[in-house]
């Protein structure tokens, strides 16, 4: 459904990503792991139009939609969330998500002076959506809850449930972990690994939280300064030397025999 070709990012004379190359296939959640500055999110940004690639191409769906304004990739159906969480913290829970909703939306100036049966009907089929959603990540409970109440764990799963709220065929999460304790990370893992087939047809997940990576995880390419490095299974990603090496910088020898 997406693949990065030979992605690479330079900004002057620092190569922040070199000649990556991966793609995710339906079913699949892949995460995207490495160090601090391996080039993580920058990989992200250039696949949703953040960034203009140096060289390089991303393909979604069979289309090329390398350097694509950001607007358009959403509206093709990839769909991310970003590192800093980033809600409408004055609208409730219910509403934050039925504002995402707006592009599967039907009217026009003249319908919203003059609504008839059929707007009605869709108004109507919007919140019901938007209902559905909030429950799938389980905040039902909060569904009229001001977003500025919300606890840090909750406000990571309501930028899930806005996100979904966009209708995405990918969903790509940057750092949705970040700030949660054990017991919240367990709870979004559970919740990810819900959407896969019934909400989302693919997830790419960038994280550094190595627990929730490997509940979630069909699949796992890691990067180290600007290149990939390895990719695998959760198992096999757990074991490789090179990637023990990037995370600890000792090579696995001296690691085991710690």
């Amino acid at each position: 459904m997406l693949e990065v070709e030979n992605l690479s990012k330079r900004f002057g004379g620092l190569a922040a990503l070199s000649d990556v190359a991966f793609g995710v296939r339906k079913g699949e959640v892949v995460s995207l792991i490495g160090p601090n500055g391996a080039g993580k999110t920058t990989c992200l940004n250039l696949m949703t139009g953040f960034y203009k690639p140096t060289t390089g191409s991303v393909t979604f769906g069979g289309r090329d939609i390398t350097g694509w304004a950001p607007y358009r990739i959403a509206q093709c159906g990839l769909i991310r969330t970003f590192q800093k969480t980033n809600v409408l913290k004055g609208l409730s829970v219910f509403g934050n998500v039925l504002t995402a909703r707006h592009r599967h939306g039907d009217t026009s100036v003249l319908r919203a002076f003059f609504p008839g049966v059929a707007q009605g009907r869709r108004e109507r089929e919007l919140r019901d959506e938007t209902a559905a959603i909030i429950e799938k990540v389980g905040l039902a409970a909060r569904i009229n809850t001001e977003a500025d109440s919300l606890s840090c764990g909750e406000l990571r799963l309501l930028e899930v449930a806005i996100a979904l709220g966009a209708g995405p065929q990918v969903l790509m999460l940057d750092e949705p972990a970040a700030g949660l304790n054990t017991q919240e990370a367990h709870q979004l893992g559970a919740v990810l690994k819900t959407l896969i087939g019934t909400t989302v047809e693919a997830l790419l997940l960038v994280e550094h939280n190595m627990a929730l990576v490997m509940q979630v995880s069909d699949r796992i390419v890691v990067l180290n300064f600007g290149r990939k490095i390895a990719e695998g299974r959760p198992e096999e990603i757990r074991n490789n030397a090179e990637v023990i090496e990037a995370y600890l910088g000792k090579p696995a020898a001296e690691v085991a025999a710690i």
